[in-house]
């Protein structure tokens, strides 16, 4: 999810990593070599950021198990999740342009939290690129919101944490790669075929959200 969520990337974190890009000293802008801790330090706050949202997202099933018990609260939460990344499958593939509203949903957290962001920039320090990069990891983002969906149905908190540090992992080479691969991400992201690729992908992620017993990486219990 976080490999193809790149075609998404473009356009939401692509325009950040060049904003803190143009806040450095221009010494570090010309030098690679200075430039990609940077890069490497504001990455690894975004990914914080979304390792404490799967974290709050595994608490959701143990609240969710209260009212409905503990298999019906899963179940639900497994239903809305492939939902979700149903949705998240048809937008990538074109086939579903209105998926991009479900943003919305954040806009008013955001608004409380953004002003944090920009009181960092510009950027001097690697402390702040971190700092910088953990206020704009909880930027509203519809596949970041599909990956909680899915940390949500792990059944664990540690699980649901460490599935939203490798969905932020998989989102790394379109993130830094920005201003290195740009066109060739760019070439990626316009060819219809590759967007219906990543779509259908995400597609049959959501019915194996929805019927785990369908997936043939999940180890089923034996009984003799």
């Amino acid at each position: 999810m976080g490999l193809f969520s790149a075609l998404h990337c473009l356009s939401m974190c692509g325009s950040i990593i060049g904003s803190l890009t143009l806040s450095l000293r221009r010494e570090i802008r010309d030098n690679k070599g200075l430039l990609m801790p940077f890069v490497l330090s504001y990455n690894m706050g975004r990914i914080t950021s979304y390792a404490i949202g799967g974290l709050i997202a595994g608490l959701l099933e143990h609240v969710l198990s209260i009212p409905l018990g503990e298999g019906h609260g899963h179940r639900v939460l497994q239903i809305l999740s492939a939902l979700v990344m149903l949705g998240a499958g048809l937008h990538i593939g074109g086939w579903f342009p209105r998926f991009a509203y479900i943003e919305k949903g954040g806009a008013l957290f955001w608004k409380r939290l953004e002003p944090y962001g920009r009181r960092l920039i510009p950027v001097e320090t690697l402390p702040q690129a971190f700092f910088f990069g953990m206020v704009w990891g909880w930027l509203p983002c519809g596949l970041v919101y599909t990956a909680l969906a899915l940390a949500a149905t792990t059944g664990d908190v540690v699980r649901s944490t460490f599935t939203m540090l490798s969905f932020g992992i998989g989102t790394l080479p379109a993130v830094v790669g920005v201003g290195i691969m740009t066109s060739l991400l760019v070439r990626l992201s316009r060819m219809q075929k590759f967007r219906q690729i990543a779509g259908i992908t995400l597609i049959v992620l959501a019915v194996l959200a929805a019927f785990p017993g369908l997936n043939p990486l999940v180890l089923h219990h034996l009984e003799y």
